[in-house]
Parts: structure tokens; C-alpha cells; sequence
């Protein structure tokens, strides 16, 4: 790990890398602030939306301690005064942009986030260490879990195409702050009609996640792989067109060559398509629950009127 508290390696940065017991002070508020030292106006907020900031512009390699005091207009001890290092800002950024947009931005009150991913939102003019400053209760959830799903996945999209550097974080322990924990309450809530049981419950926020991460990746990586080369998609494959076709004629490939024109077309929606096939598939699920507890409830009946006669 470099002095700044970062990883040897750009992408598949850990949070959770550093000083846990110290991310969990600054996220949750309990740490102490500086008292002397940092420039004025220097706040642990303004840290990290410059951080945010240079990470939605640049990659997340591009955020260093160094960086940030050129950003901020001060000197790079004064940024150790609110937090140790990168590793703890990552885990303090994550939590900042994970909580975006909130239901009390939309006014709608259907922005589910995205279960242990989304929350209380620690924005520009607000300081994350700011103990007076409890996290909201939770919005009214969708009365529709299919439509809190809905609103789930496209929320989660939205924000990784805002902050496409979080796909190159490892969430698999994330430090857990106000936001991650009010964005499980509130997609626990809009679900909990479903009438799974809880680790099922879990199991389709992760689901849905995946679904969303994958598809998000694939875009991010497409993008970045054009910056890389210079080639764009329409080139890329052009080039690789003769062989393809010479490969269709073999007859060694008789599915793929029969497949229809449009096959691979853009404007064929995946994340649509996935979407629903993933909401008709907990529709099964929940349709089998309730059929279960409707056989139980009978059985229980019978049981009782045996019992009684």
C-alpha cells in the first residue's frame, strides 16, 4: 500500500483496505475534528466531493492526496488532519455517491437505491462527521415491489454511468455507513410485499445488482476500450468481417450463421429485456410462495375443524 493509504493497483481497488475503525468514525460522525492546522474552509465534504469530482473526470487512479490539495488550493498535510488516507476517502466517496439521488431529491419517493448501495445523502454543503445531522427516515416505499424493482435497476444504472470508476472498486466488504445502511432499509421496504423470506429478500437485491453491474461493465469497458485504441465499434468489427464471414460459409457454425440480420443489432434494448425477464421470474417465485401459504393455511384449517369435531 502507497503512503496515501491507496493500492498497489488501479482497478479492483478494496474498500475496507484501510483504517476501518477510522472510516467508520468519519462516516458515521463520531471522529474528532481538526481544531488547528487545516486552511479555512476546508471541510472533510469539500475532500471528498473534490474527490468524486476527479474521479468522474479522470478514473479513480487519478485521485491521490497529492492531487486533491492541488485541487483544493492547500497544502497535502492538511488533508491528513481529516482523513488518513485514500483507502478511507474511497470508503467515505462511496458511501457520498452510492446515496445519490435520494427520495427527497425526486420528490417521488420511488428511488429505492440500490440495497446495501444507496442511502442517506452526504452532498455538497453538508460535512459527513456532522453528528446533528441524522440520517432521514425513510420515504414511502412504491406500493408495486415490480415497480420498486424497476426503479431499483434504473437508478443503479444511472449512477454507474455518473460514476463509471465504481465499477472498478471491490465491494465484496464494504465499510458501511449512513448511506449503505438507509439504502437496505428503503429496498427492504419497497420489497417487502413480496412475501419472501428475508435471505430471499437479499438474494433479489443481489440479483438485481449483478444484472445491472454486468451490463454497466460491458458499456464501461466498450467505452474505455475505444479511448484505448482509437477504434470505434464500427471499426473494430469491420475489420474482423471478412474472417467472420469466411467462418459463416464453412458450415462448421450452422446456428450463428442462420441467425437473422438484426441479431446483434444496437437498438436491441438488453437491459430492457433483462429486466423484465428478471421481475417475470420473482412474479413465479412469489406466485409459489403464496401458493405454499395458502396450502398451509388450509391444511391448518382442516387440522383444527378435525380437532374440534
Amino acid at each position: 500500500m502507497a503512503k496515501d493509504g491507496s493500492t498497489a493497483a488501479t482497478d479492483g481497488t478494496a474498500t475496507g483496505s484501510g483504517d476501518i475503525a477510522r472510516s467508520l468514525e468519519l462516516l458515521w460522525g463520531t471522529g474528532e475534528r481538526p481544531s488547528r492546522g487545516p486552511k479555512p474552509g476546508l471541510t472533510l465534504d469539500r475532500i471528498v466531493t473534490a474527490a468524486v469530482a476527479v474521479a468522474d473526470a479522470e478514473g479513480l487512479a487519478a485521485v491521490s492526496m497529492r492531487r486533491l490539495s492541488t485541487e483544493l488550493g492547500t497544502g497535502t498535510m492538511s488533508l491528513y488532519r481529516y482523513v488518513p488516507g485514500k483507502a478511507e476517502l474511497l470508503d467515505l466517496m462511496l458511501d457520498r455517491v452510492l446515496g445519490e439521488p435520494l427520495p427527497s431529491d425526486t420528490g417521488t419517493g420511488a428511488d429505492t437505491g440500490t440495497g446495501a448501495d444507496t442511502g442517506a445523502n452526504t452532498g455538497a454543503g453538508t460535512d459527513p462527521a456532522d453528528t446533528s445531522r441524522a440520517p432521514a427516515e425513510p420515504a414511502d416505499a412504491p406500493a408495486d415491489w415490480r415497480a420498486a424493482i424497476d426503479t431499483m435497476a434504473r437508478t443503479y444504472l444511472d449512477n454507474l454511468r455518473r460514476h463509471p470508476w465504481l465499477l472498478k472498486i471491490n465491494q465484496a466488504r464494504t465499510v458501511l455507513g449512513p448511506s449503505a445502511l438507509r439504502g437496505l432499509e428503503l429496498s427492504l421496504t419497497s420489497l417487502r410485499t413480496m412475501g419472501l423470506r428475508d435471505p430471499e429478500l437479499i438474494g433479489v437485491i443481489i440479483t438485481v445488482n449483478s444484472f445491472v453491474e454486468g451490463l454497466a461493465r460491458t458499456q464501461a469497458d466498450e467505452a474505455e476500450a475505444v479511448a484505448q485504441t482509437g477504434l470505434s465499434d464500427e471499426e473494430f468489427w469491420d475489420n474482423q468481417r471478412p474472417y467472420l464471414e469466411r467462418a459463416m460459409l464453412s458450415g462448421a457454425y450452422p446456428m450463428m450463421a442462420g441467425m437473422s440480420e438484426d441479431t446483434f443489432s444496437p437498438e436491441f434494448d438488453h437491459f430492457e429485456f433483462g429486466l423484465r425477464r428478471l421481475i417475470a421470474g420473482f412474479e413465479a417465485l412469489v406466485a409459489e410462495r403464496t401458493a405454499e401459504r395458502a396450502a398451509e393455511s388450509t391444511s391448518e384449517t382442516a387440522g383444527t375443524a378435525g380437532t374440534s369435531g
